[in-house]
């Protein structure tokens, strides 16, 4: 058997490991879909069977240290599993093509275990009374989540969260390289997404602990994550991202003086 053929990539072998691959790609990208449902629902307290204010009670301390390492569990995996040197580490031992998809579904199951393993901590905090003002409170946090997934689609919502990289391995395309685009959003602040992730949390018609704390904890990472993203973007695109991040703001849509 020559070389040629041991790499062939129609060979039978290499087509089932592909679409293997697409498979678990298909997975991790459903086992997402179903974690950003639930976290809407987590947050705003609707449909889900266990909500940010519902559940068994603790005391103070306890839940505090719970939420507080469930919080710091997803921040370690969802920052180190980004970072380029973890990649070139990881895909030593996994195939490239499903580098992102392991990654996506990693931050997912996360996810889901904070929803599951949630303190608590039902203390009132604010509560708007007015009802048309809680409703346009609570329309404001729904705008939020309407702002995290267009976002995603005006970038690459499937090369984002893998499926984009496991198609293209399906069918034997290399994956093209990054292009850096600014479209809509992205033309007012640099970090959309995370902007619609913060008014969602924030805007709450009634603020517990519970929720204040996650809210706060998650801004804070939101923080860290965009200067850890911002000099990966740097490192890829250069000068064409430093001129960028001079002209567009990070977060809130104010026009930046040249």
């Amino acid at each position: 058997m020559t070389e040629a053929q041991v790499i062939n990539p129609a060979m039978p072998g290499n087509r089932v490991l592909r679409f293997t691959a697409f498979l678990f790609g298909g997975v991790a990208y459903l086992t997402f879909l179903f974690t950003i449902l639930y976290a809407i629902g987590f947050v705003s307290g609707l449909v889900v069977p266990k909500a940010i204010d519902t559940g068994a009670n603790s005391g103070i301390f306890e839940a505090i240290i719970v939420n507080l390492a469930l919080m710091s569990l997803f921040a370690v995996q969802h920052s180190v599993m980004a970072r380029k040197s973890f990649k070139h580490w990881w895909t030593q031992f996994i195939p490239k093509s499903v580098e992102r998809s392991t990654y996506v579904l990693c931050a997912s199951l996360t996810l889901l275990l904070l929803f599951w393993q949630w303190r608590p901590m039902p203390a009132v905090i604010w509560s708007i009374q007015e009802p048309e003002m809680a409703m346009v409170i609570a329309t404001l946090s729904f705008v939020g989540w309407v702002i995290v997934f267009t976002s995603t689609f005006l970038i690459n919502h499937f090369e984002l969260f893998g499926l984009h990289q496991v198609a293209n391995n399906l069918v034997g395309r290399e994956m093209p390289p990054p292009v850096f685009r600014t479209p809509f959003f992205y033309r007012f602040v640099r970090h959309p997404i995370y902007l619609g992730f913060i008014i969602a949390f924030w805007a709450a018609p009634t603020m517990s602990a519970g929720h204040l704390l996650f809210a706060a904890v998650t801004t804070a990472y939101i923080f860290v994550g965009i200067m850890l993203e911002e000099r990966d973007l740097v490192g890829m695109f250069g000068d064409e991202y430093r001129r960028y991040r001079e002209r567009v703001s990070m977060l809130f849509p104010w026009h930046k003086r040249a």
